[in-house]
């Protein structure tokens, strides 16, 4: 039976920073993942039969919450590349929003398609937007205070309950206060930004968060946005990876965790039947699948009923393309760089709000929504690197929201159909889309869940609603047992501040920070 000073349980990016981390300080560090690769949901790779070549960022897509701290803290460069425009808003006739950098261009869309008003307005919610991202980005590399205390702390005084109504409120009830007139625009920001990932909606308590969060975009040259990583998201853990290992840590695939008993020494069994000892566990799974292996009646009833009170399904699917040709949408046909940005597909402006609350509601009741919200991405335009011999392109549908479990069917009976059934959303506004897919590589909540070992198929562990001290703490309350799952703070996405964080916890107790 090994000994290590340190098992690392997944190899997600959050576990290999806080693998790197706590190598750096001299300990015997392995970790112990159960997929054949490393990276998690933070993969690139070639799934696609008909173009075998064609490289896809299967899960996570884009980057942007990372803090610049971690990537320093790494020692790693990330190769990344800003859209610009970065969001592009079509619709059915002649109008269209493309949001970049060049803001005459932008306003003289937003009056000539929308209105003075919705300019105005937009211009408020992004200037109280980066104020609150300056305020909060020192406190995503700490101990979680309470949202009440971080407002008191770290905000400045003029927005600190405008911080505390947004964390704890709804996406809907803080748009509302900018005096937008235009439906459509709103869902757009709801949908990218508070909806993300989230089995949350419009008035959804602790929506708000959520959208925070996603506008924490820190980078070097992201201006708030978010970007693209050259050669993919698996760039990102290829790099931690090589981190990982120059620091001296001992990697193990195809190395499942059967059960983990915390204490001193802790004990790590594998479904193999090798075990471990090690001084310290820190655990990258799920919190719940991290609950599974340790034994609910082992953790203490007050951490049950939290977790229990934080179990969400995911609702999330994502419908991976390879495309033969770029579309042509019919409200600029021209290349004007929309096919960089995040593609907003949303019903017509008149019926937005009214489908927002069908929709979830349909997928409460384990229906499939006729029009959900969609997000389009055509990363080989600004990535070609990803691109194979025939110049295909890699796209992707990330889709709001679907059921994790279907009412009087399978989702086995149903994937491939309701793929089609997005697609020829997306034909509304690109005429002829379908005719350019050649494949599809589909991820519903319950492939996520067996494909990249998620629990219950969420891409956040847990929701986006709970923030700050109300998340998954990073010291267990049993002895020699932590969390870097992206449910601990700060939130969920490819952030690893949870991996660094979860390791100055253990050096702290260690006593070698």
């Amino acid at each position: 039976m090994s000994h290590f000073d340190i098992i690392v349980v997944g190899a997600g990016h959050n576990g290999l920073v806080a693998a790197t981390l706590l190598a750096r300080k001299g300990l015997k560090v392995a970790v112990f993942e159960q997929a054949p690769v490393l990276g998690g949901a933070t993969r690139t790779e070639k799934p696609f039969e008909a173009s075998p070549n064609l490289g896809q960022s299967t899960g996570a897509y884009l980057l942007g919450l990372m803090p610049p701290e971690v990537i320093s803290a790494m020692g790693v460069e990330i190769p990344t590349v800003r859209r610009d425009p970065h969001y592009f808003l079509p619709t059915t006739d002649d109008r269209y929003l493309l949001f970049g950098s060049d803001q005459a261009e932008m306003k003289r869309q937003f009056l000539e398609f929308f209105s003075q008003a919705d300019w105005d307005a937009n211009q408020r919610l992004q200037a109280e937007v980066s104020q609150l991202r300056e305020d909060i980005g020192p406190t995503w590399l700490q101990s979680p205070l309470s949202i009440e205390d971080t407002a008191e702390r770290f905000v400045r005084p003029a927005l600190r309950q405008v911080f505390v109504d947004l964390c704890r409120g709804s996406v809907g009830d803080y748009l509302e206060r900018f005096g937008f007139q235009s439906d459509l625009i709103k869902a757009m920001y709801a949908v990218t930004d508070g909806f993300s990932g989230s089995n949350s909606t419009w008035d959804t308590p602790g929506s708000g968060h959520n959208f925070l969060v996603h506008n924490m975009c820190r980078l070097p040259a992201a201006d708030g946005t978010w970007m693209v990583v050259e050669g993919g998201m698996g760039t990102v853990s290829g790099r931690f990876a090589g981190a990982a290992r120059a620091a001296g840590v001992e990697f193990h695939t195809d190395a499942g965790v059967q059960r983990i008993e915390a204490g001193t020494p802790a004990r790590v069994h594998l479904k193999d039947g090798r075990e471990f000892t090690a001084n310290a566990v820190v655990t990258n799974a799920d919190p719940f699948t991290t609950r599974n292996l340790v034994g609910r009646t082992n953790y203490p009833e007050s951490l049950n009923s939290a977790l229990d009170g934080q179990l969400r399904d995911g609702t999330t699917m994502k419908v991976n393309m390879a495309l033969s040709e770029l579309p042509t949408f019919t409200c600029l046909p021209e290349d004007r760089g929309q096919h960089q940005a995040t593609i907003h597909i949303l019903p017509d402006e008149s019926e937005v709000l009214g489908s927002l609350k069908t929709s979830y509601d349909a997928v409460q009741n384990g229906k499939l929504p006729e029009f959900p919200t969609i997000e389009w991405y055509i990363h080989t335009t600004i990535d070609p690197s990803l691109q194979d011999e025939k110049g295909r392109h890699s796209s992707a549908l990330f889709v709001q929201w679907v059921p994790y479990e279907l009412d009087g069917t399978t989702w086995e009976a149903e994937a491939d159909r309701y793929a089609e059934h997005l697609i020829g959303l997306c034909e509304r506004f690109a005429p002829g889309i379908g005719d350019l897919v050649d494949d599809t590589f589909i991820l519903t909540p319950q492939s996520v869940e067996s494909y990249f070992g998620i629990h219950r198929g969420h891409i956040h562990h847990i929701d986006n609603i709970f923030g700050f001290a109300d998340r998954h703490p990073h010291r267990s309350p049993l002895e020699g047992l932590y969390s870097c799952s992206a449910g601990t703070h700060p939130a969920g996405s490819v952030i690893g501040a949870a991996g660094y964080n979860a390791a100055q916890a253990v050096l702290e107790d260690m006593e070698l920070s």
